[in-house]
């Protein structure tokens, strides 16, 4: 386990209502380090502290999920108690103490991961540099989901941040290193995908007769290895 501490500017969020028994409380229309630590940190304290009628706390890249039951809460009540909740943070989203540390060994290019020289000629690097830089300095998890127990890391430096792909591959397996935008990605199941296919872990972040289910949650801390 990693100590962290850390203070960001929290952004008044956004509360939409989804059907009869959800709320979205969403800290901004982009992806940014502050609505991501921001929706990391409410859903933290709202697990850890749970709010009367709320069955499901689901973190995204920049909100919150809350699903509640009506007959024990209503939307206004709710909305009311997490406005509450976000003025208590005092204005700030802050996690402190103890957050789990991830070592993930990597393989990097040929068959698993087909595009890392393409990337890295794209960057200017060789697939070598490339490998040095994206291992250089641990990545926090923004967000796990999209599929069962998907992983989201960043953010990388500007000097690695490259578009997706113009064409989707129909499937890569469970373990695929993706790359892209900034982040790099670990698919725990077989998906299709547009990012860049880089390497393949032997992780596998999802497991249904697991409780929980995945092993590596959101404001995670994992560094990056090649593998031997």
């Amino acid at each position: 386990m990693a100590p962290q501490a850390t203070d960001m500017a929290l952004a008044s969020p956004t509360l939409i209502p989804l059907g009869d028994s959800a709320l979205l409380v969403r800290f901004g229309n982009d992806l940014s380090e502050a609505a991501n630590f921001a929706a990391i940190a409410l859903a933290r304290r709202l697990i850890a502290d749970p709010l009367p009628g709320v069955v499901e706390v689901s973190p995204n890249l920049v909100s919150v999920l809350l699903r509640y039951d009506p007959m024990r809460t209503s939307f206004a009540e709710l909305t009311g108690e997490v406005r509450l909740r976000t003025y208590s943070m005092g204005g700030a989203a802050s996690a402190s103490g103890s957050v789990a540390r991830h070592r993930i060994a990597i393989t990097f290019g040929g068959e698993a991961g087909p595009d890392l020289d393409a990337v890295a000629a794209s960057l200017g690097l060789s697939a070598a540099d490339f490998i040095k830089a994206h291992n250089a300095v641990p990545l926090r998890v923004l967000s796990t989901g999209f599929s069962p127990g998907f992983l989201y890391c960043g953010f990388h430096p500007a000097a690695l941040v490259v578009s997706r792909r113009s064409d989707v591959r129909a499937s890569v397996p469970a373990g695929s290193v993706l790359f892209a935008a900034g982040q790099t990605a670990i698919a725990a199941t077989a998906i299709p995908t547009g990012w860049h296919l880089i390497g393949h872990t032997k992780l596998r972040n999802f497991n249904p007769h697991a409780n929980p289910p995945t092993q590596v949650r959101a404001g995670d801390e994992v560094v990056f290895e090649a593998a031997p």
